[in-house]
Parts: structure tokens; sequence; C-alpha cells
């Protein structure tokens, strides 16, 4: 009894670790964003690929990863997720330049996108069913707890020692990560669906070149250039088209068209990308204005954020709680409304000190806390019980997606409002991530 007591103890400690680690690095990077940019010498849009190669990674390779392990073991796709994920943190720290920091970016995102489903696949496997609930809930309360302390980790590093440090914490851990894996956590097998290569070099074209070229649009462009740009953007448009009519077709489709008509299904997912896509693009720039407006150090920019993401703790249990009692569609909309509002409310005290805005972060994260866990529920309650799994995938793919295309969304508007000073930029991109989190009120109305 006590060594069972023991093994799921380490089952949920090691499985938690992953997907914290996963989590951990999209966060960290955040409030070293100003000495990456400084040491480099680089744009503020050729920076923003530092945040999304990794998301738009893991969100491209998300769904083979899972039909990997449920092919090949979860327990084996787990601890080389884990391995990649370690050498790509390496790499990121040797990167002598943005070209190659982006690049071990991407390795990073190669392994983080089977950390998260692995870890909560082999966790749901291994515990009983008695057991299963609040381990899901510890494990997810881990997961969020990245959100907070990451850019505050972030900051401290940076302060004490350089950016590189961001990375290097990785090594130590991802090594004793897969040494205790092999020795505490089972292996399990799933359904074997069949992988699609194809597909998924469709959703990687066509997600990574469409915000490329996004982006590349805020550059002073020849008109050569501009014609490579643009050329870019339709084939990366017309894969992603050829990825959905092949999904209705294919027997075993990685994105299941059919799920699509559920309209709280759609209204989720779609209320999904835009909660997060205009709290990347928060996340992106807030950082930078407290070191670059407020004169702070990366240490108290990570501080000051936790107003905002210290938020996560105090209200999404409640937020579970007011979702089965009022409902996903209620709970969600007023999640989006007081991020929308909270945002809105930074752009008009930005001259002002840093008390002035603790409020409106405050409201921001109020609102994030309340939405993302109605938002989760909604597409993953409509679905099927078989198709939950494929659904949970979907949702991801959303939100990161959503996510760097919100970061880039954010990065086009401080360049149309960028005069002489960083303040006009950051002023206006906060209007429009503000306006994005109220247009996913649009989608969440259509919750049931």
């Amino acid at each position: 009894m006590a060594g069972k007591e023991i093994s799921s103890r380490w089952v949920l400690l090691l499985t938690s670790l992953g997907f914290f680690m996963a989590m951990m690095d999209a966060m960290i990077v955040t409030t070293a964003s100003t000495a990456i940019r400084n040491e480099f010498q680089i744009s503020v849009s050729t920076l923003q690929w530092a945040l999304n190669a990794y998301n738009i990674t893991i969100a491209a390779v998300l769904l083979v990863g899972v039909s990997l392990g449920e092919r090949f073991g979860r327990l084996r796709i787990y601890n080389l997720g884990i391995l990649i994920f370690t050498i790509g943190s390496v790499l990121c720290a040797l990167s002598n330049g943005i070209d190659w920091l982006i690049l071990a970016r991407i390795i990073e995102g190669l392994g983080a996108s089977v950390m998260t489903p692995m870890s909560m696949a082999i966790l749901t496997n291994a515990l009983p069913t008695d057991q299963r609930g609040r381990a899901l809930g510890i494990w997810s309360g881990i997961g969020g707890l990245a959100l907070i302390v990451g850019p505050s980790l972030g900051g401290f590093i940076v302060a004490k020692l350089t950016w590189q440090w961001i990375f290097w914490i990785n090594v130590p851990i991802g090594i004793l990560s897969i040494l205790l894996s092999k020795h505490y956590l089972p292996e399990s097998h799933g359904q074997s669906d069949p992988i699609h290569l194809v597909d998924n070099l469709l959703i990687i074209v066509a997600s990574a070149g469409i915000i490329w070229t996004l982006s590349a649009t805020t550059s002073n462009l020849k008109m050569g250039q501009l014609i490579l740009v643009l050329l870019i953007g339709v084939i990366s448009l017309g894969c992603g088209i050829c990825f959905v009519y092949r999904q209705s077709y294919e027997k075993s489709p990685m994105i299941s068209l059919d799920l699509f008509r559920e309209k709280s299904f759609t209204g989720g997912n779609l209320a999904t990308a835009c909660l997060y896509g205009s709290m990347y693009g928060v996340v992106f720039f807030l950082p930078q204005y407290l070191q670059i407006n407020q004169q702070g150090t990366a240490l108290t920019a990570g501080l000051e954020l936790l107003p905002w993401t210290g938020t996560l703790v105090i209200v999404a249990p409640f937020a579970g709680h007011a979702v089965d009692k009022f409902g996903e569609r209620w709970i969600a909309t007023l999640g989006l409304l007081f991020q929308g509002i909270g945002y809105f409310l930074i752009t008009l005290f930005v001259h002002k000190n840093y008390s002035w805005i603790v409020l409106p972060l405050m409201l921001a994260g109020v609102g994030l806390s309340m939405a993302g866990p109605a938002l989760q529920k909604s597409v993953i309650g409509s679905v099927p019980k078989l198709m939950i799994g494929k659904a949970s995938g979907i949702y991801n793919v959303f939100r990161l997606l959503g996510g760097a295309l919100g970061t880039t969304i954010a990065v086009i508007i401080f360049y149309q409002f960028y005069r002489t000073n960083f303040i006009s930029g950051f002023q206006a991109t906060m209007i429009g991530t503000a306006v994005l989190s109220l247009l996913g009120i649009v989608w969440s109305r259509k919750l049931n």
C-alpha cells in the first residue's frame, strides 16, 4: 500500500514536471526579451520569432506527436520529447545570433509538442479512476503555475546572471527527468492512428508561412521583396486550404471537420484563439514597457507582472465552480470582457507610475482566469467521449496558433503607430489586444 502510494506520487511529480517545463519555456522568455534584443541588436518584429517559433512548432506538430505516442509507447515518446527539448535548450543557450536562436527554439518546440499530451496520457492511464480527478487538477495547477512564475523567474535569472541561463536551467532538469521517468513511470499504448506526414507538412507550412508573411509586411520592403513575401503568403494559404480539403475526405483525419458542426466546439475554439492571442500580444510587449518606460530591471518587470498572472491561483478554482453553476457562455463572455477592459485601461495610464496599472492588470488576469476554464470545458464537453483526446489536441492547436497570430498582430500594430518613442506604439498595441479579446465575445456567445 505504501509502495503504491509512493509510486502514484512519482507518477504525478514526473508527469507534472514535463508539463511545467513545456509551459515555462513559453513564458520565461518574455522578461528576457529586452536583453536578447539589446545583445543581438534586432528589431521588435524579429524578436517576436523567439516566442512564435516555439508556439507555432508545438501547434503544428502536437497532433502527430500524439499519434506517435499512441503507436510506439507514450513513455518512450515522452522521454524522447524531453531529450529533444533539452538539446534545443542547449542550442538556445549557445546561440550567437537571432537566426540560430529561432532555429533552436523550433527544436525546443518539437520536444515540447509531445511533453504536454503524453504527460497527461501517462498520468491518466497510470492512476486508478478514483485518483484521476484530483491528480489531473494538481497537474493542471502545476502547469498554470508556470504562467505565474515564468516571467518572474526569467527576470530574476537575467538580473543575476545572463539571459542564456533561462535555457541552461532546463538541462539538468531534463536529464534528471528522463532518468527518473525510466525508473518510475509505466509504459502504455493507445489506439494507433495513421501518421499523416503530408497533413503535418501542410499545417506547418500554412501556419508558419501565413504568420511569417504578416510579420514580414512590417518591414520596409522593395518591390521584388514584397512580391516574394506575398507569393509565400499565397502558397501558405493554399497549403491551409489543401489541408482542410484533405481532412474532408480522409477516413481518419488529423482534425475531424464533423466536430466543427457543433457550435460550442467551433465557438469555443475561435474564442480561445482570441483569448490567448490577446494575452500573448500583451505578454510580449508588457515586460518591455515595464523595463523601458518604467525604468525597471528584468527582475522588477517579472515581479510587476504578478498582479496579472497571480490571479490564476486565486480565481481559477472559483471559475470552475462558476462555470458549473452559470454555464460556459456567461463565464467565458465575462472573462473576455474583463480581459479586454483591463488592457484598454492600461493604455490610459501608460504615462503614470506603475501603481496606476495594478488594478487593470488584476482585472485582465481575472478575465483570463475565468474565460480559460470555461472555454476548455465547452470544447471538451461538446464532443463524444471517444473524441475527447483529439478535441483536446485541437483546442491546444487553436490556443497556440492564436497566441502566435496575436503576437504578430500586436507587432504589426506597434510598427504602424510607432513614432519617436516606444509608448505610442505600445498604447496602440494594447488597444489592439483589447479589441481582439472583445472580438472573442462574438464566438463565446455561441456556447451552450
